[in-house]
């Protein structure tokens, strides 16, 4: 695994911030705007995730940056269920719904490929 000097060059980190970046988006327009709990509680997720890979990136161990990036991927899957609630409330339209969703899941996929990686390190293995 090559060295990271900086969050910023994780691919995952960049994936998670568009992500955020989108959130914000979607839960500023009406009607979901509305459900103030409801946007942020999907804000909130989305943040956890970007700053859990961001905030370990640049400290500890492999130990800790592998507990890290588990909670960056448990809170991708709280906002993809907080995207379920938006969709079946009706607040967000099957496409953005989908996009949003697919979106969470690529973040999902990369930081458990990175997570997964890592745990090697932890290890010893290679």
């Amino acid at each position: 695994m090559a060295k990271i000097e900086r969050f910023e060059e994780l691919i995952a980190w960049q994936k998670a911030r568009e992500l955020t970046k989108e959130v914000y988006a979607t839960t500023a327009q009406q009607p979901l705007a509305r459900d103030y709990g409801l946007a942020d509680q999907m804000r909130r997720a989305a943040v956890s995730v970007v700053s859990n890979i961001a905030e370990v990136s640049e400290r500890g161990s492999a130990a800790e940056f592998h507990r890290f990036l588990f909670m960056a991927k448990g809170s991708c899957a709280e906002l993809r269920s907080h995207f379920y609630v938006a969709f079946d409330a009706g607040y967000i339209a099957e496409e953005p719904f989908q996009e949003l969703k697919s979106r969470a899941d690529e973040v999902g996929r990369i930081v458990g490929g990175l997570r997964a990686a890592v745990a090697k390190r932890k290890d010893g293995s290679q």
